[in-house]
């Protein structure tokens, strides 16, 4: 087992893909101590695609494992600032640079 793994996530994070992405989350993270999620390609994401994030960081919680997000498209910065779950997340919302202008 590695101590850092990174995944990135390039569909979208709703409700279509969730049950496929539920699964790829939660092996990976059972396939590493430390999770490094990448979500700079997610175009979209809705309650369903921001409860597997939430998932995944109680997941982590509960096994002592850690799932750090490194980078968020717009896209998943606007809904978890809307949602007011950043404090949950506690990762820093890094947006990449050709993005944010």
């Amino acid at each position: 087992m590695s101590s850092s793994q990174p995944l990135t996530i390039t569909e979208d994070l709703t409700i279509y893909h969730a049950l496929e992405q539920k699964q790829l989350l939660l092996d990976a993270l059972a396939a590493t101590g430390e999770l490094e999620l990448n979500l700079a390609q997610v175009s979209e994401i809705d309650t369903a695609g921001l409860q597997l994030l939430v998932l995944l960081k109680r997941e982590a919680q509960r096994a002592g494992k850690q799932v750090r997000i490194v980078a968020h498209s717009q896209a998943v910065s606007s809904v978890i600032d809307f949602c007011n779950m950043a404090a949950e997340f506690g990762d820093p919302l890094v947006i990449p640079a050709h993005e944010a202008s």
